[in-house]
């Protein structure tokens, strides 16, 4: 009787791990070597501006967006994201990021398959300078930005619409900047 119980509970247990890893999917990593070709830079020279943001794949098999933030010739932005390409994400999913900053505030943005100027889903991200940490964003928790403003009755975000992602540094702090990220994964909600 005792061995028939403790099968269970390990098979109760075993389960319960598949389905944990089932919920929990990574939609960008770095380890292989065209990892790079899925990704763009976007800074504010589409509109005059001079800062500058590039990115690297390092050796350690991280991203690393880094550069200068200008705010001259009204510019003041640098981003990094992916090509467009359907993200498969659906309502109730939780984006998770492991970063690594410089203290600086950055946004994860979505971006949607409809083209519309300067239009994305926008959730900010305060880094710890140097130091490794994860960040959880629901995606019913990002808001509708146009030209970095927020857009009031934008109605409700359709996950399935979304096909880009990407981070940027807009904080109006001219100078030097770098954030490393490991992994971004999604989170499915009761799966």
């Amino acid at each position: 009787m005792k061995y028939v119980f403790l099968v269970g509970c390990v098979a109760l247990l075993m389960m319960k791990t598949v389905m944990a890893d089932e919920t929990l999917q990574t939609l960008f990593y770095f380890t292989e070597a065209d990892a790079a070709k899925e990704w763009q830079t976007v800074n504010d020279g589409v509109m005059g501006g001079v800062s500058e943001g590039k990115f690297r794949i390092t050796d350690k098999k991280t991203m690393e967006f880094f550069g200068t933030l200008s705010l001259a010739n009204n510019g003041g932005f640098a981003s990094l994201r992916t090509k467009p390409k359907k993200l498969g994400l659906e309502e109730g999913d939780t984006l998770i990021a492991r970063i690594r900053g410089d203290g600086r505030e950055y946004t994860l943005n979505l971006y949607p398959s409809k083209q519309m100027t300067a239009y994305s889903y926008r959730a900010t991200v305060q880094t710890k300078k140097d130091e490794w940490i994860e960040v959880k964003f629901p995606l019913d928790t990002f808001q509708a930005t146009s030209f970095g403003n927020v857009v009031r009755n934008a109605g409700a975000m359709k996950p399935s619409d979304l096909n880009s992602l990407g981070f940027m540094l807009g904080d109006k702090k001219a100078g030097p900047f770098k954030l490393e990220v490991e992994w971004v994964r999604v989170e499915r909600a009761g799966k």
